[in-house]
C-alpha cells in the first residue's frame, strides 16, 4: 500500500517576513466577509499587516452567498437572462464588500480606497460570464499605495476592452483578480484567505479527517482545481504559474500557516535545505458533481466525424473534459462518442451539435446529469507503479461501478453515479493513507 509522507516542517516564502518591506496581495473569500462582524475581523487583520511594515493590496469577494442569491434572483426573473445584464447584476455583490470593508478599515484609523475591477485596471475580453483578462493597468492602485492608502479591489470583475461593458470572470474569478493584480504589481506573494486552514487532501466537509497539505506544486493544484476542488480556481493557478508567483492559501479565522503553492524548483530547494521531506506520492482526492455526460449516438465510424463534433463544441466555447469512443458495431459501422461538460453548458452543447447534424450524421443525443467525476492527484504517480491498481481496487471493494476513465501523468479520474461520489472519495482517501489523526476545522461557509 502506498503511504503519503506528510512530516513537513512549516515553511515561509523567502520574500515575506525577512525584515524587508514586502508587497502582499490579500484576497478574502465570501465566507470571510459574510457579515459585519466578519468584515471587522478582516479589517483588523489587514490593518495589522500594514502596521507590521508590509504594503498590502486587498481583493474581496461578495459577502457570503450573495452571488448565488443574485443568480437565483436573475433566474427567477428570466430563464435566460442576457449576459451583459447578468454581469451588471452579479458585480454588485463585490461592490458592497469593498465599500463596507473600506469603511471598517477607516474606522480603525487607517486609510483605505475602494475600487471596482475596471477602476483597478482589469481589462478583459467581452465574453460575459467567463471573461478573460487581457491586460492589467493598476496605475490607480500604485498611486494609492504611494499615498499610504490600502487599496480594496472588487474581485471577479473587469471591463471589456472593446465595448467598455462591465464583465465577470466566472466562478472563482476573485482568485484570478488577486493573482493578476499581484503579478502586475510585482508582489512578493498572493495570500488567498478562505474558511479552512489551507489546501486539504480532500474536502473536509466530506472527509473530516482530511489532511492539510503544507505545500503543493502549481501542476498538482491545477489538476485539483480542474476536477472539483473548490479552494482555488484553475485560472488563478495558471496565472500564478505563468508569473512564478507564490500563493499562500490560509484561513482568515486563524493565524495558522496554510498551504504554499509554488514551483517544483522552489519545493525542491525547500527539501534540499531541510525544511521539508520528500514530496508525497498522492496530494489529494476531489469530486465534481457539476458535470454532465453527453453521448452522441450512432456516429459513422470514419475519419473526420470526431473532428466535426468537437469543432462544433469549440466554436460554441464549450469546455469538455473526459472523452470516450466505443468500438463500432460491425453490422452498422457506427459508434457512440461520449464526453463530459459542465451542466450549465449542456443545452448549448446540444444546440451546437444539432446545428451540424448533417455533417456529423449522428442518430441521437442523450444526456446524463446524475454523474460525478472522482479524481486522485499526485506528482508521485510518475515514479510509483501500482497506483491505478490500488485506485480501482478501493472502488471495487465499495461496490462502485466506473463508467468512464481518464488519466494524465499525475491524475486518475473516473465517472461514477452521483450517489456514489461521497463513498468513493472516502474510500480513496483511506486507501491511500491520507486520513489525519484529528479532524479538520471548517470555520465558515456553506460549500456552495
Amino acid at each position: 500500500m502506498l503511504k503519503l509522507i506528510f512530516n513537513f516542517s512549516e515553511i515561509r516564502c523567502p520574500a515575506v517576513g525577512c525584515g524587508a518591506v514586502s508587497l502582499i496581495v490579500q484576497k478574502y473569500g465570501g465566507s470571510s466577509v459574510t457579515d459585519a462582524t466578519s468584515v471587522k475581523r478582516v479589517a483588523r487583520r489587514i490593518v495589522d499587516t500594514k502596521k507590521s511594515g508590509d504594503e498590502v493590496v486587498v481583493v474581496v469577494s461578495a459577502m457570503g452567498d450573495t452571488t448565488d442569491e443574485l443568480l437565483d434572483l436573475a433566474n427567477e426573473v428570466s430563464p435566460l437572462p442576457p449576459g451583459r445584464e447578468l454581469d451588471m447584476l452579479l458585480t454588485a455583490g463585490e461592490r458592497i464588500s469593498m465599500a463596507v470593508l473600506a469603511m471598517a478599515i477607516h474606522d480603525l484609523g487607517a486609510e483605505a480606497r475602494s475600487y471596482t475591477g475596471s477602476q483597478a485596471g482589469l481589462i478583459t475580453d467581452s465574453a460575459h460570464g467567463a471573461a478573460r483578462i487581457i491586460d492589467v493597468s493598476p496605475g490607480r492602485i500604485s498611486e494609492a499605495l504611494a499615498g499610504g492608502a490600502i487599496p480594496i479591489v472588487a474581485g471577479f470583475q473587469g471591463v471589456a476592452q472593446d465595448s467598455k461593458d462591465i464583465t465577470t470572470l466566472g466562478r472563482g474569478g476573485s482568485d484570478t483578480t488577486a493573482v493578476a493584480l499581484a503579478a502586475a504589481l510585482n508582489a512578493d506573494v498572493c495570500e488567498i484567505y478562505t474558511d479552512v486552514d489551507g489546501v486539504f487532501s480532500t474536502d473536509p466537509r466530506v472527509v473530516p479527517a482530511a489532511r492539510r497539505v503544507p505545500f503543493i506544486t502549481y501542476e498538482e493544484m491545477m489538476e485539483l482545481a480542474a476536477v472539483g476542488a473548490k479552494v482555488l480556481h484553475l485560472r488563478c493557478v495558471e496565472y500564478a504559474r505563468r508569473f512564478n508567483l507564490p500563493i499562500h492559501v490560509r484561513s482568515s479565522f486563524s493565524s495558522k500557516e496554510g498551504t504554499w503553492v509554488m514551483s517544483p524548483e522552489a519545493i525542491t530547494r525547500a527539501i534540499e535545505e531541510g525544511r521539508a521531506m520528500e514530496q508525497p506520492i498522492i496530494s489529494g482526492v476531489a469530486a465534481d458533481v457539476n458535470d454532465a455526460k453527453v453521448t452522441v449516438v450512432g456516429v459513422p465510424d470514419k475519419p473526420g466525424q470526431a473532428s466535426a463534433i468537437f469543432r462544433a463544441l469549440a466554436d460554441a466555447s464549450i469546455n469538455i473534459d473526459m472523452i470516450v469512443q466505443n468500438v463500432s458495431a460491425a453490422a452498422t459501422g457506427r459508434t457512440d462518442v461520449t464526453f463530459t461538460c459542465p451542466q450549465g453548458s449542456v443545452q448549448q452543447a446540444m444546440e451546437a451539435i444539432n446545428a451540424r447534424r448533417e455533417a456529423i450524421e449522428f442518430e441521437s443525443l442523450t444526456v446524463d446529469e446524475h454523474i460525478a467525476k472522482v479524481s486522485l492527484i499526485g506528482a508521485g504517480m510518475r515514479s510509483h507503479p501500482g497506483v491505478s491498481a490500488d485506485f480501482f481496487q478501493a472502488l471495487a471493494e465499495m461496490g462502485i461501478n466506473v463508467e468512464m476513465i481518464s488519466t494524465s501523468e499525475i491524475r486518475i479520474s473516473v465517472v461514477t453515479r452521483v450517489d456514489d461520489s461521497t463513498k468513493a472519495v472516502q474510500a480513496l482517501h483511506s486507501a491511500f493513507g491520507l486520513d489525519a489523526d484529528g479532524e479538520a476545522v471548517v470555520y465558515a461557509g456553506s460549500g456552495r
